[in-house]
């Protein structure tokens, strides 16, 4: 019992430690995507406080954490201008427009949960989950280095020293003896903002860097709810048709951005989330986000990542970031507003290196080259386009290269019985790509009178197939020849059945073949482990 509580205790300290050092990473993201989107700092601070809070009791993920998101941001700068066009000039329409967008997007998520469609991430193949961390790694490392000073002058060179002053921190600390308990990431920022505001060193900061953006500074009240959207712009079906695309996109980079993340934190922390949980939390979250005054957002990688490295595990280290934020927004904002730019953008690069899949250039020579070229299509569109464009390509390449492969794995052994009777027996998969390969493996004009064509090694898969035996059978018959067919699968049988009551003569049903009966009935083989000798 002592060690289960103890346990316990050290857990939720790790939670609440690494949800404070995250709470400090959020705040220049949210801002700077904020700015993205051409939006106040505090529309993207409330979704970051709102998504994450929301997300972090109800989400499938312990331990992921979600808020404004530079993939979402992206999509937001035309729905924003637009809406702003539409209205006078300082109505600031746009805005409007984006919460009802952020609704509309909440809505579509909660469907796709319902629907149950979080379990499709489970298809995404290896090489697509590799080029989306690379890719996903490098953006991060570029979208940095715009915290840099753009004139190279001393200011520079001190910001790159308390970078690497914060990386040496967070790489040294844990192997110190006595040392390696305590949150590296937050150490490294304690030490880094003391080093700059006690040292008086003219770098940019977090106040800094919101107020170059045209904001006046981090200090806001509670979220209020905006109900003035619904007055502001027209509820008509033009308002849908103008919203409804940028809230499938949303919606769509959303979650594929947030599944990948619970997949890529499910291998870190060798766990399960509920993808389908996700869904429901992150459109709920959307919505709410979008009554009370929110840009929407979606699960952050990095600072994912961060929590995880940090020993965040439970829904508490998620919780204590998003109050920590708010708490920022309230009456901390002077503190954070001080805090060097320099620390946080350490923290990022620090993140950059743990997310990069390294491995990858050891196994390039190993693995497949289709496989190698969808990891660098996948890694190449997430930087060049978004998340969502990269992972959909990458999915879609590497599925024709398996349809590809799997119809040229076609093939009929040939035999011919004593009785005169010619056989072909099937073998590989009869889908839609490997009907042409299926049609030339038979000889209609020169086979004999009887034909019979054996499935067991070969498994019919969708209508293409079943088509293809309709139009061989035909064939057959077009030349005077009897044709049977052997092995085929109870669903198969059922439809040609339907479709021609002759098939009850040409099908085969009295089998006497152990490894057929086995295949049709799986279930029967747990009866009785010695029921079948195999």
């Amino acid at each position: 019992m002592e060690k289960f509580i103890r346990k316990r205790v050290t857990n939720a300290r790790n939670d609440i430690f690494s949800g404070i050092t995250v709470a400090l990473a959020l705040v220049p993201e949210a801002v700077a995507f904020a700015f993205v989107a051409g939006v106040d700092p505090l529309v993207g601070l409330y979704a970051a406080f709102m998504v994450g809070l929301i997300t972090s009791i109800f989400g499938g993920r312990p331990g992921m954490i979600s808020g404004a998101t530079g993939a979402l941001a992206v999509v937001m700068v035309s729905l924003v201008s637009e809406g702003n066009a539409m209205g006078e000039a300082g109505e600031n329409l746009g805005l409007y427009y984006l919460f009802a967008t952020v609704i509309l997007m909440g809505v579509i998520q909660m469907l796709a949960g319902v629907l149950k469609l979080g379990k499709f991430v489970r298809l995404i193949p290896h090489p697509v989950m590799m080029g989306f961390v690379n890719g996903l790694a490098i953006v991060i490392f570029t979208s940095q280095l715009g915290m840099f000073p753009n004139e190279y002058n001393s200011n520079l060179w001190v910001m790159i020293g308390l970078v690497a002053l914060t990386m040496l921190i967070m790489w040294g600390l844990p192997k110190i003896k006595g040392l390696s308990k305590f949150p590296e990431a937050l150490v490294a920022i304690l030490v880094v903002s003391a080093i700059v505001i006690f040292g008086n060193l003219d770098v940019a900061s977090v106040g800094s860097f919101i107020r170059d953006g045209g904001g006046e500074g981090l200090k806001g009240g509670l979220p209020m709810l905006h109900l003035e959207t619904f007055s502001k712009i027209p509820m008509n079906f033009e308002t849908f048709k103008f919203i409804a695309p940028y809230a499938l996109i949303l919606a769509a980079i959303g979650l594929i951005e947030s599944l990948m993340t619970l997949n890529l934190i499910d291998d870190l922390t060798e766990t399960r989330g509920d993808g389908n949980r996700e869904c429901l939390a992150q459109g709920g979250a959307n919505i709410v986000t979008g009554l009370f005054g929110g840009m929407g957002g979606c699960a952050m990688i990095g600072q994912s990542i961060i929590n995880i490295k940090g020993g965040g595990r439970t829904r508490l280290s998620g919780i204590v970031a998003a109050l920590t934020l708010l708490g920022f927004i309230l009456f901390a904002s002077g503190l954070i507003e001080q805090v060097p730019i320099a620390a946080l953008v350490g923290v990022m690069f620090m993140v950059v290196i743990g997310t990069f899949a390294w491995s990858s250039f050891r196994i390039i020579n190993k693995i497949p080259k289709t496989d190698l070229f969808v990891l660098i299509l996948v890694s190449s569109l997430t930087v060049i386009f978004d998340l969502a464009i990269a992972v959909i390509s990458g999915v879609i390449v590497s599925a024709l290269v398996f349809s590809w492969e799997n119809a040229t794995r076609i093939r009929a052994r040939k035999r011919t019985k004593e009785d005169g009777t010619k056989v072909y027996e099937i073998w590989g998969p009869l889908f839609f790509g490997s009907i042409s390969a299926f049609n030339e493996k038979f000889d209609v004009k020169n086979d004999p009178k009887n034909v019979e064509i054996d499935f067991i090694e070969s498994r019919v898969s969708d209508h293409s197939a079943f088509e293809a035996i309709l139009n061989l059978v035909k064939r057959y018959e077009q030349a005077g020849k009897s044709i049977q067919l052997k092995h085929l699968s109870k669903d198969c049988k059922i439809l040609l059945h339907k479709a021609d009551l002759k098939f009850s003569d040409i099908i085969i049903e009295d089998i006497d073949d152990p490894r057929y009966h086995l295949a049709e009935n799986p279930e029967r083989f747990t009866k009785g482990i010695g029921e079948y000798k195999m």
